[in-house]
Order: structure tokens, then C-alpha cells, then sequence
């Protein structure tokens, strides 16, 4: 099945490249993600993080979301074995991507970390492969200018959590071929994702529109307009969302909400996409969501039930 994936010998060598090996930098939420649904499609996998005990912690929980997958029916014992057994793990982005075909990085979101990855990246990489970055806002084309490919760089930016989540917004970056998108659009349908091209602007399309929603809604909390419940209540049965703005928020990590806004802000130059000092005020603070255990409502290890935070009652 991968062997039909084939790099044009225009954009890369003499010799046609089938993508087999891919290399995952970051072993966080989202990289842990994107490891795992590549292995389950049969790719060799190899996990790059420079923090050992997250690459530890990365590999128990793609076990446990394989566990939970055996469970419901959807995979088998077999399947979720032969999934483990293609994922490696290493420390080095130089040693990682030695022999990759493709690299998806999946590092914090913060422009100078990527920019030095991708330079890093450009640098290990074999002649030909393509690097791909997970941002959810950060310029594709900017981050294709670290390094000396930028016709191989593009946006594949997975929802979250990767495992469930269908979409894949594909990003073109100013450079990108035509040959590199469509074998990333087909790549993302074999994960069993449906991928969704967009070109580079700030936000995509993805956050353009979710971020000033969850900073509305921020707003509207901040100006007393409702309280955390009501705002949230209003959003999943008025308008059908599976989880309010502010839950949504909290689920995606308040300080990664408002580096997008920044990113917005910036790119756009329109007050309209500022922060709210609210948002601010609870990340200086490190309220930043679910990770921290409080940001809008506090989150319990182990326990589904959604209760306010003190500090909105």
C-alpha cells in the first residue's frame, strides 16, 4: 500500500522514493498522536524527543489508547501489537531522521523552537524527503525559509486527539509543489483521514475561525455577559457543539489559545484578534487548562464531571 506513495524524481533524484519511514519529532500530546496512527497504518514510525521519560511516557500512553481501541472492538490484539513493534524511539533529531522519508514535527508551538528544529531537520535529512510541520498558525512559508527545501515543506496539521479526529488541514506554504501536496493529501487518506487543503495565511482556517470564537467567549465572561456554564450551555445546545468554547479552550491549553491570537494579531494587524487581558491574566498566572488541572473549570485526573473554577462563581 505505502509503495504507491512515490516522490516525483523531478523534486527529489534519479530515483523514485516510496514513503515508508516516518519520523515524528515531539512525543507530546500530538506527536504521541501522530506515531501512533501512523504505525497502525503500517509505517515505520521513529519517535523523536530529547526528553527520555517523555518518550517513556509517550509510548504507555499509545498503548493505553491501543488498549482502549482493542476494547471497543475497532482493533485487535494482533493489530495493536504489530503497532507497537513500529514505533523506535530515539533522542537525536540527527540520528532520527537519518533514513525518514517524511518528518512531521510536533513541537511546542513557538516559532524560534521551530525554526531551529527545521533547520536541524533540513540539515539530517536524506536529499528528497519532505518536512512537514504540525503548527496550528505558525507560516508554513516562513518556516520552509530555515531550511534549503522549501519546495518539500508543508503543513499537516492533525486534530487533537489524533487517534479520533479525522481531519488533517493541509497547509501549502509559498514554495510548496504541487507534487508534494497531493502525495500528503493521499498519505493523510491512508491514516484514514480526511484532509482538507488551505493555503498560508495567518490562522488557516482551522484557528482563523475557532480562536476568535474562544475569544469571544472569553470576552463575554470577562464583560459579565454569563458565567462560565451558561456560555458553554448556549454553544453546545444552540449550535450543536460537542463542548462549549470555554471547555474547548481549556481542552487545548489556554497559553497555546492565546500564542495563536498572538500569531493572528501580529499577521493581521486587526485589534479584533488581541487576547483578551482575561486570557492573559490566567496564563501569566498558570491557569493555563487541563494541563495545569484549572484554567476555566478544574480537571481531576480520572473524572469526567465538569465543575467551575472557584475564581468564575
Amino acid at each position: 500500500m505505502n509503495d504507491q506513495l512515490y516522490i516525483k524524481a523531478t523534486e527529489i533524484n534519479k530515483d523514485k522514493m516510496s514513503i515508508k519511514n516516518v519520523s515524528v519529532i515531539g512525543a507530546g500530546t500530538m506527536g504521541n498522536g501522530i506515531a501512533h496512527v501512523f504505525a497502525q497504518a503500517g509505517f515505520n514510525v521513529t519517535l523523536i524527543d530529547v526528553n527520555a521519560t517523555q518518550l517513556e511516557k509517550a509510548i504507555t500512553t499509545i498503548a493505553k489508547n491501543l488498549d482502549r481501541q482493542v476494547s471497543k472492538g475497532t482493533l485487535t490484539e494482533e493489530q495493536k501489537n504489530n503497532t507497537l513493534q513500529h514505533i523506535s524511539t530515539n533522542n537525536s533529531i540527527a540520528d532520527g531522521v537519518a533514513t525518514a522519508n517524511l518528518v512531521v514535527e510536533a513541537a511546542t508551538e513557538n516559532v524560534n523552537l521551530k525554526l531551529a528544529i527545521f533547520k536541524q531537520m533540513d540539515a539530517a535529512a536524506p536529499a528528497g524527503c519532505i518536512l512537514a510541520t504540525n503548527t496550528s498558525s505558525i507560516s508554513i512559508t516562513k518556516i520552509a525559509a530555515a531550511t534549503k527545501r522549501p519546495e518539500l515543506v508543508i503543513g499537516m496539521h492533525f486534530m487533537n486527539p489524533v487517534p479520533v479526529m479525522k481531519l488533517v488541514e493541509i497547509i501549502n506554504g509559498y514554495a510548496t509543489s504541487k507534487e508534494v501536496t497531493t502525495i500528503i493529501n493521499e498519505l493523510s487518506k491512508q491514516l484514514g483521514k480526511i484532509p482538507c487543503t488551505v493555503n498560508d495565511y495567518p490562522g488557516f482556517i482551522a484557528n482563523r475561525i475557532l480562536m476568535p470564537m474562544i475569544n469571544e467567549a472569553i470576552y463575554s465572561l470577562y464583560e459579565g455577559v454569563a458565567g462560565v456554564e451558561e456560555i458553554d450551555t448556549v454553544m453546545k445546545l444552540g449550535m450543536a457543539h460537542p463542548m462549549g468554547p470555554l471547555q474547548l479552550a481549556d481542552f487545548i491549553g489556554l497559553d497555546v489559545c492565546h500564542s495563536i491570537l498572538k500569531v493572528l494579531h501580529d499577521g493581521f494587524g486587526n485589534p479584533k484578534y488581541a487576547p483578551c487581558p482575561l486570557l492573559t491574566n490566567m496564563v501569566t498566572a498558570g491557569k493555563l487548562g487541563a494541563k495545569s488541572g484549572e484554567g476555566f473549570y478544574v480537571h481531576t485526573p480520572g473524572s469526567k464531571e465538569l465543575i467551575v473554577s472557584s475564581s468564575f462563581k
